[in-house]
């Protein structure tokens, strides 16, 4: 049996380091060994490790970053791990620190400097889950780092020209298209961010191995040259994170003009839009609202697929591409073909047109916007533009006559898809899919969409409010966190419930939102606003059916509850903090 000490430092992450200290504590006991867990936090130290807890110890694990007080640990094994790591199987990062020689304090010759930039398509909470993985893990390391987040309200911490003119490795973790005209001369490894949330040492570790040079070393002052900087094959990514750009992009643009139009509505009633009506405050919302915001939707959304494709030189030709695609009815449908078209096209161009050196610069503002632009309109008119019309059309009246049982089974679908990941690729994908049909006037799958994906972190908390014995006392505290998230629309607040007890909570978790979905489009609830949770529900006409909308999301939060309550054992053997 061994004796094990462990410290987790984590700012501001007080309820994930006492869950973290919770589960290495199960750990040990699993294995036979017995630990003792300092946890550092902004709210303070807990468990102060006695003053010679080292004598006698046979290692210890330090988790996190920031004042771990190493230098109680002279002359004793130690091992480091990210607070995620532990959240996700502390039993590994236990039987790795018994096993592994002492660790060394790295060589100031073997510090690295590290700058990353991570996003997501919402810009919300992966975006800054990925930031904290990789702070953590660099740090760890004993690596210099420095993360720029390209969240829903723009760049924080945003990197300077030293920073990336010194740095040995730039770590980009995102899902959607991030310009790298800044990086030309740097080696750059891509990635997404669940690798940032759920590992991120490994993914440190593999940038700087792995990191391969991008474009070529450009003079800080040439500018023009950097916008034309061409990625290579290895670079690029799939078609879903193009859509994703796309998206990420285009949300602004819906949720100011569902706003605008709601608030319009409250202020002149339904029949605000109408030429009576001109010169009122509330005609004037809906112009902004309707005529504004959202006839910039789909041109944002296909100027921002080609843009992931083929960089800046692919803006132009895909908005152009979406302007058509909107005035030929073609719709959020027709905007993700023009902006494949835009994104593609430009880039074999880019590809393959030569020009003297002296010319060149010529490509990203003429040649390329041009050619890309007539190739796309071209196409939209003649080829593609009437047939996804038409396909449009059919769509929408087909989801508009939805009744009774089909209405239900996509209610179904789009529920358990918004809860199976919580922000992954199949949760962005049941959204994209409902917040690109705004722009045809179909509103029900937004309505089921929101509602699904509030259930999971408020299920969560109702269940650690009814069920305590189902829940550490560490995990009854994060339950409040969860709630909160909950009416705000992230799902992402359920996560490190579902990582720490997958087999048990996803199943809870899409149970619970597949019946919020199948309610809310049974009863046929619209939704005009994508996102914000219960902050838009007082707004007169956001969402029509509102009792009955309620009730949709009370009845799948119930159940979710319920559901971890039959599912998950209880815990009550288990030591609280």
């Amino acid at each position: 049996m061994a004796n094990m000490l462990a410290v987790i430092a984590a700012g501001d992450l007080s309820t994930q380091a006492v869950l973290a200290a919770e589960a290495l504590r199960k750990a040990a006991a699993a294995l036979g060994h017995t630990i003792q867990v300092e946890v550092r936090s902004s709210l303070g130290v807990r468990n102060t490790l006695p003053a010679g807890a080292a004598q006698g110890a046979q290692g210890v694990i330090l988790v996190g970053s920031g004042d771990l007080g190493e230098e109680r640990f002279a002359g004793l094994k130690r091992s480091a791990a990210a607070l995620d790591a532990v959240l996700r199987d502390a039993r590994a990062v236990l039987e790795q620190a018994l096993a592994t020689a002492p660790a060394q304090a790295p060589a100031e010759t073997g510090t690295k400097k590290i700058v990353a930039i991570t996003s997501c398509p919402t810009g919300i909470a992966h975006t800054f889950m990925a930031a904290e993985g990789i702070q953590q893990a660099a740090q760890a390391l004993g690596h210099a780092v420095r993360v720029e987040t390209q969240g829903s309200v723009g760049a924080r911490d945003t990197l300077t020209e030293q920073e990336i003119r010194e740095a040995d490795v730039v770590l980009i973790a995102a899902d959607t298209q991030v310009d790298l005209a800044r990086f030309a001369g740097k080696r750059v490894f891509k990635s997404g961010t669940k690798p940032a949330i759920n590992d991120g040492r490994a993914l440190v570790e593999r940038a700087l191995a792995e990191a391969q040079p991008h474009g070529a070393a450009l003079a800080p002052a040439d500018g023009m040259a950097a916008a034309k900087v061409e990625r290579t094959a290895a670079q690029r990514s799939g078609p879903y994170k193009h859509l994703m750009t796309g998206v990420s992009f285009m949300l602004p643009f819906v949720v100011t003009g569902g706003l605008l139009i709601a608030i319009a509505f409250a202020l002149g009633g339904i029949y605000v839009f109408e030429d009576s009506q001109q010169g009122t405050l509330g005609n004037a919302l809906f112009q902004i609202g309707a005529k504004g915001a959202f006839a910039l939707m789909v041109p944002a959304l296909a100027g921002y697929i080609a843009f992931s494709i083929a960089d800046r030189p692919g803006i132009t030709p895909g908005m152009v591409g979406g302007i058509l695609a909107a005035n030929l009815g073609a719709g959020f449908l027709g905007g993700i073909v023009a902006g494949f078209i835009a994104g593609y096209a430009t880039s074999i161009l880019n590809r393959n047109i030569r020009l003297h050196k002296n010319l060149e610069g010529l490509k990203p503002v003429l040649i390329l916007p041009l050619l890309g632009s007539l190739v796309t309109g071209l196409a939209m008119i003649y080829v593609v533009g009437a047939p996804v019309a038409e396909a449009l059309a059919t769509l929408s009246a087909w989801l508009k006559g939805m009744q009774g049982s089909s209405a239900i089974l996509l209610g179904l679908l789009i529920g358990a898809m918004m809860a199976f990941d919580m922000g992954g690729p199949v949760n962005k994908a049941a959204y994209a899919f409902s917040t690109g049909l705004i722009a045809s006037q179909v509103y029900t799958p937004m309505a089921a969409a929101m509602a699904a994906g509030m259930v999971p972190p408020l299920g969560i908390a109702l269940a650690t409010k009814l069920f305590a014995n189902r829940f550490t006392r560490e995990e009854r505290e994060a339950g409040n966190a969860a709630g909160i998230l909950g009416i705000a629309f992230i799902t992402e607040g359920a996560i490190p419930f579902a990582a720490r007890d997958p087999l048990r909570v996803i199943p809870a978790l899409v149970l619970g939102a597949a019946l919020t979905g199948a309610i809310s489009m049974g009863i046929g609830a619209e939704l005009k606003v994508p996102h914000g949770g219960i902050f838009v529900l007082p707004i007169p006409n956001a969402v029509t059916h509102l009792a009955g909308y309620v009730v949709a999301l009370l009845a799948g939060t119930v159940t979710t509850a319920v559901a971890l309550r039959v599912l998950k054992r209880p815990v009550s053997s288990v030591v609280t903090a």
